[in-house]
C-alpha cells in the first residue's frame, strides 16, 4: 500500500512539522506495508487551531446538514469497503471475513445511526420556565486503538459530527491507514474544513500533548487501562470532559440448566471475534463443576478445530496479533500459568502448518487454559489474544461472584434454560453490557464499562450525548 507523507488539518493535506516516520507492518509477514508521518506537538496544535477556527460555524450549521454528510461518509465506506477490509486485514490480522463486517461494516452502520438518531432528536426541552439547550461541546480529541482502526473512529467522529463538535484523531500507530481514507471520504462528502483533522504520532508526544491541549473541551479515548489512566490524569489540567473505554476481563457464565453444547459455542464466538484482541472479548468461562468435562471436550472441539493463518484467505478462522509486541506479551503470559493449569488446546508454542511467507508473522495458537481459579494472572489480567481461561463455581450464587471478582467490568455473558433465567443472572454482574443466550452486539445499545473498564459511553443516542454540553436559559414566564 502507498505511503502517507502527509497529515489532514484543516481541510488540506500537510506535510508534519517533524521529519520522522512511523513504520505500518503487516500482521501475517512482518513486513513493512507502508509508512505514515510521525506527527509532532507542533502539528497538533495547528490541527487543534483549525478545529477551534471551525467550531463556530459548525456548531451552528442545520441538522440537515450533518445529517447529509454523515450518510454520504457511510456511503462512501461502502464504495471503499473491499480495500478498506483488506487494509485492517493485514494491519490487524483480522480474518477478511469479519474485516469486511465488523472492521468495515460497524464503522458504516455508526455513521448511519448517528444520522438516524440525530433526525429524532431534539436539541431544546422546556421545562418549566426552563428552556434546555443540547449544544456541542467543542472541540474534541480522538485517540482510537489499534483492534478495530475504523469502528472506534467512527464511534467518537460520528456523534461529534452530528452534536456540532469539531475533531482532531490521533489513531494507533500499529494501524493507522483507515484514518486517512475517512479523512479522504469525509472531504468528498462535504464536510467543512476543520471540523475533522488527522494526525498520526507516538502516544507519549501527539496523544499527550492532546489529550492535554487547553482548546480541547473532550477527550475520548479507547485503550488500556493504563492509558486511559494517564489520559484523565493530564485532561484534569484543565477540568475538560472524558469519555474512556478501557480494557475488560469479561466473564461468561453457563448456568447449571442451560445447554452446554449451545452455550460453549456462543462462549467460544463471543472469546476468539478478531483473534482475541477485543476489549469485550468474554474471555473467563464460569461452568458448573459438574459440567467440567462435557464443557471441555466442546472446547476441544471447537477451538481445536479452528484454522489459523494468512487473514485475506476466506477459510481461515484465527489470524496473527497485529503487532509482534502483542504477540509477546501474549506468548509472556500463556508461558506463566499456573504449573496445575491444563492446556486443553494451544499454548505458548509456535503456531505449525505456516507456509514459508507466514514465518515472521505474529500468530499465537487458538488456546484453552482450564481448572485454574479466579486469583491466577491468566484469569485477572487482560490477555488481548485467542486465550479462554475455564473456571468451575459450585452455585450460581459463586458464579457471580467470581465473575464480579474482578478489576474490569465491560462486557459479559450468561447462557440459561430461558431468557428469564439469564436476565436474573445478568441484574446481578457488575458490567457494562451482557450477552443473554447468545444475544448479539447492537450498536444502537450504550457500549462502555464499570470500574476500570472507563467512564462514560458510546454508541446511540447515549453515545452522542456525550457530545453535548446543556444549557439553562430560565424565561421570565
Amino acid at each position: 500500500m502507498a505511503d502517507r507523507n502527509e497529515l489532514y488539518i484543516g481541510g488540506k493535506w500537510v506535510p508534519s512539522a517533524g521529519e520522522g516516520t512511523i513504520d505500518v507492518l503487516e500482521a501475517a509477514t512482518g513486513q513493512l506495508m507502508a509508512r505514515v508521518p510521525a506527527g509532532t506537538e507542533s502539528d497538533v496544535d495547528d490541527a487543534v487551531a483549525a478545529a477551534r477556527a471551525a467550531f463556530g460555524e459548525w456548531s451552528q450549521s442545520p441538522l440537515a446538514d450533518r445529517i447529509t454528510v454523515l450518510r454520504r461518509i457511510a456511503d462512501g465506506l461502502v464504495a471503499r469497503e473491499t480495500e478498506l477490509a483488506e487494509m485492517m486485514a493485514r494491519e490487524v490480522g483480522t480474518p477478511i471475513a469479519r474485516s469486511r463486517t465488523v472492521q468495515v461494516g460497524l464503522g458504516v452502520t455508526i455513521f448511519r445511526s448517528m444520522a438516524d438518531i440525530l433526525e429524532t432528536t431534539s436539541l431544546e426541552e422546556r421545562r418549566g420556565n426552563s428552556l434546555i439547550l443540547k449544544v456541542g461541546v467543542g472541540v474534541v480529541g480522538a485517540i482510537t486503538p489499534w483492534n478495530y482502526p475504523l469502528y472506534q473512529l467512527a464511534a467518537k467522529v460520528a456523534p461529534a459530527i452530528a452534536a456540532g463538535c469539531t475533531s482532531v484523531v490521533k489513531p494507533s500507530s500499529v494501524a493507522p491507514l483507515a484514518a486517512f481514507v475517512v479523512a479522504e471520504i469525509a472531504e468528498e462528502a462535504g464536510l467543512p474544513p476543520g471540523v475533522l483533522n488527522i494526525v498520526t504520532g507516538a502516544g507519549g508526544r501527539v496523544g499527550e500533548r492532546l489529550a492535554g491541549h487547553p482548546d480541547v473541551d473532550l477527550v475520548s479515548l479507547t485503550g488500556s487501562t493504563s492509558a486511559g489512566a494517564r489520559v484523565g490524569q493530564v485532561a484534569a489540567a484543565d477540568i475538560k470532559k472524558v469519555t474512556l473505554e478501557l480494557g475488560g476481563k469479561s466473564a461468561f457464565i453457563v448456568a447449571p440448566d442451560a445447554d452446554v453444547d449451545a452455550a460453549v459455542t456462543a462462549a467460544v464466538r463471543g472469546c476468539y471475534v478478531n483473534n482475541g484482541q477485543t476489549c469485550a472479548a468474554t474471555t473467563r468461562l464460569l461452568v458448573p463443576i459438574g459440567d467440567l468435562e462435557q464443557v471441555e471436550a466442546k472446547l476441544v472441539e471447537l477451538v481445536g478445530g479452528q484454522s489459523v493463518g494468512d487473514p485475506l484467505d476466506e477459510a481461515i478462522d484465527i489470524g496473527p496479533m497485529a503487532s509482534r509486541e502483542q504477540q509477546q506479551t501474549v506468548l509472556d503470559m500463556l508461558s506463566d500459568v499456573p504449573a496445575d493449569a491444563v492446556f486443553l488446546v494451544g499454548g505458548p508454542g509456535e503456531v505449525t502448518g505456516l507456509d514459508e511467507r507466514l514465518q515472521a508473522g505474529f500468530f499465537v495458537r487458538p488456546t484453552v487454559v482450564s481448572r485454574v481459579d479466579n486469583t491466577s494472572a491468566i484469569a485477572r489480567d487482560e490477555v488481548f489474544g485467542p486465550v479462554l481461561t475455564v473456571l468451575t463455581y459450585s452455585d450460581i450464587d459463586e458464579a457471580i461472584d467470581i465473575a464480579n471478582d474482578s478489576d474490569y467490568g465491560l462486557s459479559g455473558g450468561v447462557f440459561a434454560a430461558d431468557d428469564a433465567a439469564a436476565i436474573a443472572i445478568a441484574r446481578r454482574l457488575r458490567t457494562g453490557q451482557v450477552s443473554i443466550n447468545g444475544g448479539r452486539f447492537n450498536a444502537m445499545a450504550p457500549f462502555g464499562g464499570m470500574k476500570k473498564s472507563g467512564i462514560g459511553r458510546e454508541l446511540g443516542p447515549d453515545g452522542l450525548d456525550e457530545y453535548f454540553e446543556k444549557i439553562s436559559l430560565q424565561l421570565p414566564a
